[in-house]
This record gives structure tokens, sequence and C-alpha cells, in this order.
């Protein structure tokens, strides 16, 4: 018989580079999913760190072993500093995501850094970890990974919106949930805020101070990609051949940019959606936070927005990998080819034991 309760640590670093997001929760089965987090808190990178991490894409294969194994051993002392702040004594096992350096599921080929045997050595903990390699291996995008945690854990929202690095929705469509990347959020926003001076756009105070530029708002909202059906996902990679390009010919005026990438962001998500004031749309994500990106929202769809409580806001993603963890190791399926565009439902993941 199956355990029903399990004591996880979630962890989860994002595109954004703002940090590592750690979460340790209760899961709980009991004909269905509940969770209790007990302790969570986003460990800042520091600025070696965030370079380090932001320059990886262009890394040689030898580099870039290099930097996984680095990686995976400061990893290791985040989580290790974790577990001897909180004092946790009953921990089941870790669910790491890593850091995504590479996303080229068109060529075959995701890569996640920190998800090295190492990790279970260094934290004395069994590990799961490397969620996203099988599904590609499977024909699959590798990405979202978070709609079976949103059909497991949110059901009660029509949507699940994540407003992190990239901006990706998930949904339930006559019985299959079906989920895809949407466009790039705070991956754009954070870099033009840095070139005023700050690190994020807080409250999109920068944006709303901007003007809107028409011709570049056109220009952005033909980007092919969002031609696109589903399942599709989006890297850095799309941001730096796409999306850059076609910002740099308007940096004169950087506000005028966070203002009408804004407004793009708010135009292409309000376009997915069924414009119903009944569907319940759940915001997690940074960009939940940013007041005017929300507002932009609002003004573009009829759905209702809930922005959850700070937590939630702050570590679904972590919560939710979690649970991917609990899944594989109760050999459950915790990736849907609805989603990723694999060839069959499947349980992803490696364990490392002890």
């Amino acid at each position: 018989m199956k355990k029903a309760n399990y004591k996880i640590l979630g962890v989860m670093s994002g595109t954004s580079l703002d940090g590592i997001d750690l979460v340790y929760v209760n899961f709980d089965y009991k004909n269905a999913w509940s969770y209790k987090i007990l302790k969570a808190e986003t460990s800042p990178y520091p600025l070696n760190w965030q370079e380090t991490l932001s320059a990886a894409i262009n890394f040689s294969e030898e580099s870039l072993e290099d930097i996984n194994l680095k990686y995976t051993r400061y990893l290791a002392g985040v989580i290790s500093k974790f577990i001897e702040k909180y004092n946790i004594t009953d921990l089941d096992f870790i669910c790491s995501h890593g850091h995504t350096i590479k996303h080229e599921p068109e060529n075959g080929y995701t890569l996640q850094i920190g998800n090295l045997k190492e990790l279970a050595y260094l934290t004395g903990q069994k590990v799961v970890c490397d969620f996203r390699v099988q599904d590609v291996e499977l024909g699959g995008q590798g990405a979202p990974l978070v709609p079976i945690g949103d059909r497991l854990l949110f059901s009660d929202y029509k949507y699940c919106l994540n407003l992190g690095g990239f901006a990706n929705i998930s949904t339930e469509d006559n019985g299959k949930r079906i989920a895809y990347d949407i466009c790039a959020v705070n991956t754009v926003l954070n870099h033009y805020a840095r070139k005023l001076g700050k690190e994020f756009d807080e409250g999109g105070k920068l944006a709303a101070a901007g003007e809107l530029n028409k011709k570049l708002l056109k220009e952005l909202n033909q980007l092919p990609f969002y031609a696109q059906k589903p399942p599709k996902s989006l890297g850095m990679e799309w941001v730096s051949e796409e999306v850059f390009p076609v910002l740099e010919k308007y940096e004169d005026d950087v506000p005028a940019i966070l203002h009408t990438y804004s407004v793009h962001i708010a135009q292409q998500i309000a376009s997915v959606l069924d414009n119903d004031q009944n569907s319940n749309v759940l915001v997690t994500g940074g960009g939940a936070f940013n007041s005017f990106i929300i507002k932009e929202l609002k003004d573009y769809s009829q759905c209702h927005f809930t922005i959850p409580s700070k937590e939630i806001i702050d570590f679904k993603e972590a919560l939710i990998f979690g649970l991917l963890g609990v899944l594989k190791i109760r050999g459950e399926v915790n990736t849907l080819k609805t989603v990723t565009g694999a060839e069959k439902d499947h349980s992803a993941g490696v364990i490392f034991d002890l």
C-alpha cells in the first residue's frame, strides 16, 4: 500500500534569475491531494551567479560540465542551509527542478543544471530531479510541467496563469489538460529595468510612466510564435533571437519599451482566454505583483483575475515540482502528453538514493 503522507522539499530556480525558491511542504492524499506549506523562502542569487547563469547559454560543452558541477555544489549548500535553519528532521526526499540553461525541444535537447547525483550525497537526502529530459526524449516540449499540479491542487480555477520569466497557462479542454507558453515576461522586463538602474520594475511603475509605441506593439504582436498552435514552449534562445532584435530598434526610449511590452503581454494573454466574466483566472509568479500588467489584463479581458496569497504567488512552482517528485516516487503519471506533445503520459524524473 502506498504512503498517503509526504514531507518533502520542493526546489525551483526560474529563468528570471531572482533566486532559488525552497518550500517545505506536507502533501496528503485522501481521495484527492491536499498540501500545507510549512516553511518557504527564496535564496537570492549573488551577482556572480546571476551573471554566470545568464551567460551560460553560450558556454562550450566542457564549460557547461564544469558549471553543472559547481552549481550542483552551490545548490546543495543552499538546500542544506535551509534544512539546518528550520531544523527539518523528517524529510522524505528533495524534489529539485535545477536551473534551465538551454531548452531546444525542436532539437531533442534540454539542459537543467544542478541535477547531478552529488546533490543527494552533499545534502544527505534522497533526491528526485531532472524532470524535463525524458519528455523531450519522448518527442515532447519538456514544458510546461506544472499543469498536472494545476489539475490536482488548483482545480477550482478555469485557468492557471503563471507570470514568471515567461507567461504560461493551463486549463481543461474537453476533459484534457492543455498548457503552453504564451510570451516572455520578466526575462524581457527585467532586462530593460536594469538599463534604468533597477533590478526589476517594481509594481510596473516604470512601465506605467512610459508611453505606448504603436509601431513597436504591432511588430511584437506579429512574431510568428504567436500563430503557432499548442503544444509550444519558449526559452531564452527565442527571446535573444526574436524579441530583443525588435526591441533594440527602440532603445532610445526604455520607459516606452517597458510600457509597450507590458501592453503586449496583456494582449497576448487576453487572446488565449475565453473573455467570460465567470471564468476565474489564478495569477501567480512574480508578474502577479506588477500592478500595471494586471490593470492592462483587466482592460483587455472580462475574465475574473484572482491574485492569491504572496506565499502561493512566490512558491507555486516549487510546490508543484514537489508534487511531481511525489508522483514519481509513487510511480504515477506526472507529465501529460496533452500538455507537452509527448507520445505518451509518463512519470518523469530521476531518483538518486543515498
